[in-house]
């Protein structure tokens, strides 16, 4: 930085809190700005830019649901948000070369844990990276592209067609986190991957909220 070894400066944040030996574990979790002034209180000669990294709030995604579902226009919801939830067993079974099965079970058992709805099919199963890019809220089945592996790589829409066993329900990434917790508060998703001999599990929970 130029600096001669006689001038003394200070190191702060963007707020003017000057980085001591006592706070500067502050800066471990990475992604904060720091000004290199020779007083804590100097004007600064040129303005400064910030990158802010930054997820929706979680009661954007638990509440959405809510929402989506009771402006339904008074059209019973319960419906809809089950169909959403064998959206991805459609497009997992689209492409099976023998039996096609999804099934929905609906649990009541209190000694296997709380009330749920549970989707099965033997569809083509979705690696670690595809489960994570289903929590990612309105990030679209159909556009996740560079970093964001595809869960429908080599995936052709179907041509449109009155909702059924070979057409698409959710086309915009939204759908499937909506019902969940339209239905209830927690989603589990457990898959193998038909290649592979790993076996994935990812919760979404509000409870983790």
């Amino acid at each position: 930085f130029g600096i001669s070894s006689d001038e003394k400066f200070v190191i702060t944040m963007t707020n003017r809190k000057e980085i001591t030996e006592e706070n500067f574990s502050e800066l471990v979790q990475g992604g904060v700005t720091l000004y290199l002034l020779q007083t804590a209180d100097q004007t600064l000669l040129s303005a400064t830019k910030e990158r802010i990294d930054f997820l929706p709030h979680y009661d954007t995604l638990v509440k959405s649901g809510m929402y989506e579902y009771y402006a339904s226009e008074g059209q019973n919801p319960l419906p809809f948000a089950l169909a959403e939830l064998i959206d991805n067993s459609l497009s997992a079974t689209s492409r099976n070369t023998g039996i096609r099965s999804i099934q929905i079970k609906l649990l009541f058992d209190d000694s296997q844990g709380k009330p749920a709805v549970a989707v099965i099919d033997n569809g083509r199963g979705m690696t670690s990276k595809q489960l994570n890019n289903w929590a990612v809220y309105r990030l679209s089945k159909f556009t996740r592209q560079g970093d964001f592996e595809s869960d429908h790589s080599g995936y052709v829409r179907p041509l449109p067609v009155p909702r059924s066993l070979n057409s698409d329900i959710s086309y915009f990434g939204v759908g499937g986190k909506q019902a969940v917790f339209f239905v209830g508060q927690c989603a589990r998703m457990i898959s193998k991957p038909v290649d592979s001999q790993d076996v994935h599990e990812f919760v979404l929970s509000k409870e983790d909220f």
